[in-house]
């Protein structure tokens, strides 16, 4: 209803709240004329945020499906530490490898946003005084972002997330083998001490139990009563 500048020339009184109640009737939803024209049309301030919006939510899903790449790396050279589903038959040219596709097609989908982001910033600062001709551009990048990310989100949980199971072996594995447990004996012997425990540990290829009671910091019983893992990550 603003016209060609926001002052509405050129259309007769009611007009845009007339246009906007049938929108809003044709639609269902609840469509309202801007109150300020000027702005609604040299600035599209609501397709930024918008799309930043998208774009935060881009970010942590690239994060949470690296994460689970990761961890389902392996099974043996790898973290290999949850198992994801298995969707297609292995890889083309490794037989029996679970290519961790749903999580490769996730960040794909993000890294689409984010550099939709870059577009839709860029549309939102080419207003030129009265008029930002730049919302096609702005609308396509965030109307298309929206759609990626919500058919991504549907395939990544329905072919992935709900079927994530942990690998408690693998777990208890890397857990019993951690030289960062040492960490809790810090209040105990000290930093140094710790240090030097998980130092000679790592250098002999021993456990921290082993170097503990060998450099004479502790015993055994001392040991297995301050280094309880299950004691380290606090209340959950």
């Amino acid at each position: 209803g603003g016209t060609a500048v926001g002052t509405g020339i050129n259309t007769p009184e009611g007009y845009s709240e007339t246009v906007a109640k049938y929108i809003a009737e044709f639609t269902g939803y609840p469509f309202h004329t801007a109150e300020n024209k000027f702005e609604a049309l040299a600035a599209h301030d609501a397709l930024v945020e918008t799309h930043g919006a998208l774009n935060q939510l881009a970010v942590s899903l690239n994060k949470i499906a690296n994460d689970i790449r990761l961890l389902a790396s392996g099974p043996r050279s790898g973290i290999g530490e949850i198992i994801i589903p298995a969707n297609e038959p292995g890889s083309s040219i490794m037989p029996g490898k679970v290519n961790p596709t749903q999580a490769e097609a996730m960040t794909m989908v993000c890294a689409q946003v984010m550099g939709n982001q870059t577009t839709v910033t860029i549309g939102g600062a080419q207003g030129h005084y009265e008029l930002n001709v730049f919302k096609p551009v702005m609308a396509y990048n965030v109307l298309q972002s929206a759609a990626l990310l919500g058919d991504a989100c549907v395939s990544f949980n329905d072919n992935c997330a709900v079927g994530i199971e942990p690998d408690f072996a693998a777990i208890e594995a890397h857990l019993n083998n951690s030289l960062m447990l040492v960490t809790t004996l810090n209040t105990r012997i000290g930093y140094e001490k710790a240090a030097k425990i998980a130092k000679t540990a790592h250098e002999n290829g021993t456990t921290l139990k082993e170097e503990a009671v060998n450099l004479g910091y502790l015993t055994a019983k001392e040991f297995d009563q301050w280094v309880i893992p299950s004691n380290m990550v606090g209340k959950l």
